[in-house]
């Protein structure tokens, strides 16, 4: 719509003025609306915009839809009680939406519970277990026991001892590497439902650097493995498989006598 005798703000106001001039109460629209009277570009608008109004309000309401307007309040308690409220799709979808979120901090909660120093290592080093392929180890068959001589005198690693529980289960292989925290980590792999052990320092102190002990077994799960850890002489232990917990309660039975 052209105007040419308003100004940018007056055509601007006479563009969005409303059909029905008693719900004007802005003077400034009532100005514009005032001028752009004589225009028959104005007249034209109004006119288009009346039609359309009438034609927008023939347009029948479904039921579901209209419910959720009321002619006296947007908000009517007598229609929208909290079993409605409950059953609307929005409701629904943010109530499962809380509910998951609610949930997952349940169970990482529930699983820190049962935390010990060096648990995060141990998790890690089952990741190593279900990918470690046994050509990557060095061959050695021999009692699990008397590879803590080895440990000492190839890589001066002190006090990786094998629990008196499996010291004769004999080995496949074995191997030291370094983990990202550059901790020297000894693996053994045994033919007894092909175990594999793991020896790490125990967590330590930051400030004092005393070794964080705790006592008898824990247990710790990763994708699908089971591992119990134990720790001694600033040392943990770890017998894992790929299985549950009970697959490993009759070693740790003997363990404990």
């Amino acid at each position: 719509m052209k105007t040419p005798e308003l100004s940018r703000r007056q055509r601007a106001l006479a563009n969005c003025a409303p059909i029905n001039e008693e719900r004007i109460r802005d003077r400034f629209m009532r100005a514009a609306v005032f001028r752009a009277r004589s225009s028959s570009e104005f007249e034209n608008q109004q006119s288009f915009d009346r039609a359309l109004a009438t034609l927008v309000r023939s347009i029948p309401i479904p039921p579901e839809t209209a419910e959720w307007f009321s002619g006296k309040d947007l908000i009517s308690p007598s229609r929208w009680t909290w079993k409605k409220t409950a059953r609307n799709p929005v409701v629904m979808a943010i109530g499962i939406a809380l509910a998951v979120i609610a949930g997952v901090f349940v169970f990482h909660f529930v699983g820190r519970l049962n935390d010990f120093p060096g648990s995060g290592t141990a998790r890690k080093l089952l990741s190593i277990a279900g990918s470690t392929r046994s050509v990557v180890l060095d061959p050695v068959n021999a009692d699990a026991g008397t590879l803590s001589d080895l440990f000492f005198l190839k890589h001066a690693l002190e006090h990786y001892d094998v629990p008196a529980v499996f010291v004769d289960f004999r080995t496949i292989g074995c191997r030291v590497f370094e983990d990202d925290q550059s901790q020297r980590i000894a693996q053994i792999w045994v033919v007894e439902k092909r175990m594999q052990f793991f020896l790490f320092p125990a967590e330590r102190n930051v400030k004092t650097g005393a070794v964080l002990k705790f006592q008898g077994w824990r247990y710790v799960h990763q994708e699908g493995w089971v591992g119990a850890v134990t720790e001694r002489n600033g040392v943990c232990f770890m017998v894992a498989l790929r299985g549950r917990e009970k697959d490993l309660a009759s070693y740790l039975a003997k363990a404990k006598q």
